[in-house]
C-alpha cells in the first residue's frame, strides 16, 4: 500500500485501509484550564494571555474555568505548570512566556530550562501542559506573534490544549496494554 492511501485525518476507513482514527475535538465546554504567564517582557505576554483567553471563549468555554497564576520569569514556568498539573484541578495547564535573545548566552539556558522543564511536568503528571512560550531573536519576532503578522501562539496554544484535553478523553486508558 502506498503512502499517499492512507486516511487522511477525519476520515475512519478508506478502500485501502480499515484503520481506527482518534482525535480530539476543538469544544472547551466544561473544561478546566491554568494558564501560567511569566510577567517578564509583559508587554508580550498580555497579548498572548489575552489569544488564549479569546481562544478558550470562541471555542464554547467559560472564563470561570480559567485560573490565571503570574510568576516572575519564563524560567520559573516549569515549577509553576508543574504544581498546576499535579493539582488535580485542572484538565490543562497553558504556560506563557517571552524570551527574546541577548548578547549572552542566557537565552539558550533560560529558553532550554524552559522547555524541557514543562516537558517534563506534563509527561509527570500527565496532564496536557502546552508551550506558548515565544523564544525568538529580537522584540520585532515576538510581536509578530504576539498578535499581528504571525498570529497568536497564546491562542494556539490555548486550541491545542483544547485539543488534547478531548484527545485524551477519546483515548483508552489503563494500566495494561493486553499484551502478553
Amino acid at each position: 500500500m502506498a503512502l499517499s492511501s492512507f486516511p487522511l485525518r477525519g476520515l475512519t476507513t478508506n478502500k485501502y485501509c480499515m484503520a481506527q482514527v482518534i482525535e480530539g475535538s476543538l469544544n472547551a465546554s466544561g473544561q478546566r484550564f491554568a494558564i501560567a504567564i511569566s510577567r517578564w517582557n509583559e508587554f508580550i505576554t498580555k497579548r498572548l494571555l489575552e489569544g488564549a483567553i479569546d481562544c478558550i471563549r470562541m471555542h464554547g468555554g467559560d472564563e470561570a474555568g480559567v485560573t490565571i497564576v503570574y510568576c516572575p520569569g519564563a524560567f520559573e514556568l516549569p515549577l509553576v505548570v508543574r504544581r498546576l498539573a499535579m493539582s488535580g484541578a485542572y484538565d490543562a495547564v497553558i504556560a506563557l512566556g517571552a524570551v527574546i535573545r541577548g548578547s549572552t548566552p542566557h537565552f539558550e539556558h533560560v529558553a532550554g530550562g524552559a522547555t524541557s522543564g514543562i516537558a517534563s511536568a506534563m509527561m509527570e503528571s500527565g496532564v496536557p501542559c502546552l508551550f506558548g512560550v515565544l523564544t525568538v531573536d529580537t522584540i520585532e519576532q515576538a510581536i509578530e506573534r504576539a498578535g499581528s503578522k504571525a498570529g497568536n501562539k497564546g491562542w494556539e496554544a490555548a486550541q491545542a490544549g483544547i485539543e488534547m484535553i478531548n484527545l485524551l478523553r477519546n483515548l483508552p486508558t489503563g494500566a495494561s496494554n493486553g499484551r502478553s
